[in-house]
């Protein structure tokens, strides 16, 4: 069994997707963006409590492809993602001792890293750039 990349309980991810998605609801940017995929809150909030749960504490309860989600979207920007870092870092400050929410910050930054460059290509007409 692989261990935990940081000390945090299944309750405390719960709580912090739970704490987020409240205030992405109330984001003049963000609300729109997920209101228009988004029309059974709990059920999304229990999918992405599974996705951190998975890369976090290593349970195998999410099969998800999150950059295909944010692809097919179609109104999701990679600008966007600094936005949703920002405030995910300001839940994780509220609802954590600070070593875990900085751990779980940095993880979340690189999550979103990739996702804002996958993404990238969507950006653009024509056939994604090879370079």
């Amino acid at each position: 069994m692989i261990p935990p990349r940081f000390d945090i309980s299944p309750d405390q991810i719960a709580r912090v997707v739970a704490t987020f998605y409240a205030a992405v609801r109330q984001h003049p940017g963000l609300g729109p963006v997920f209101a228009a995929h988004v029309t059974d809150w709990p059920a999304h909030e229990e999918k992405i409590a599974r996705f951190w749960r998975n890369a976090i504490l290593h349970e195998r309860v999410y099969d998800g492809n999150p950059l295909a989600a944010h692809r097919d979207a179609g109104n999701v920007r990679p600008p966007m993602f600094e936005v949703w870092l920002g405030l995910f870092d300001s839940v994780l400050k509220l609802e954590l001792p600070a070593e875990a929410a900085a751990q779980w910050s940095a993880l979340a930054h690189r999550i979103g890293a990739g996702l804002r460059y996958g993404l990238l290509d969507n950006d653009r007409p024509g056939p994604p750039s090879l370079r």
